[in-house]
């Protein structure tokens, strides 16, 4: 698998399984209706660095971005989003992607990375605890889960 920044012409190659994803509305707080126009202003925005990754087939199976979470004095703290193709998820490509993205954050010279929403009937909560991240707070009955109505949103930390 290569993990590379993205180029413009790689949103059409994310935009299946962006919008499967955020459709689904079990881990994301974007309109699960979000228009493609929309997503791909809030993926491939010009102040985020957006990675892909291409299994061996060239196939692209994620993407990730790193962004400032704050501005100003605050600006040296990161936020991150991830995203797996549903059909290539448990092979490891959320976790390579998350390593990428965390030495990424560290070599632009951010001090740590927070998640804002981080939904906490979300798998990837185990995968972001694993990595060295704690949950600061919840937020009760904050997200509206397709499946288990209203849940938590966890505010996830981590020093890089």
């Amino acid at each position: 698998m290569q993990i590379r920044e993205a180029a413009a012409e790689d949103w059409p190659r994310i935009w299946p399984f962006w919008h499967r994803i955020v459709a689904a509305g079990e881990t994301y707080t974007w309109d699960p209706d979000t228009s493609e126009e929309a997503a791909r202003v809030l993926w491939m925005n010009p102040a985020k660095h957006v990675y892909v990754v291409e299994d061996e087939t060239g196939a692209l199976v994620g993407s990730a971005y790193v962004t400032p979470n704050y501005g100003g004095p605050a600006a040296h703290i990161a936020n991150a989003g991830f995203m797996v193709d549903p059909d290539r998820a448990g092979r490891g490509i959320g976790r390579a992607l998350a390593e990428h993205v965390l030495a990424a954050a560290r070599s632009e010279g951010y001090q740590a990375m927070v998640f804002n929403a981080v939904v906490e009937t979300n798998p990837a909560v185990q995968l972001w605890t694993s990595l060295g991240f704690q949950i600061l707070g919840t937020v009760p009955d904050a997200y509206e889960h397709p499946r288990y109505g209203r849940v938590g949103l966890h505010v996830m930390y981590r020093a890089l």
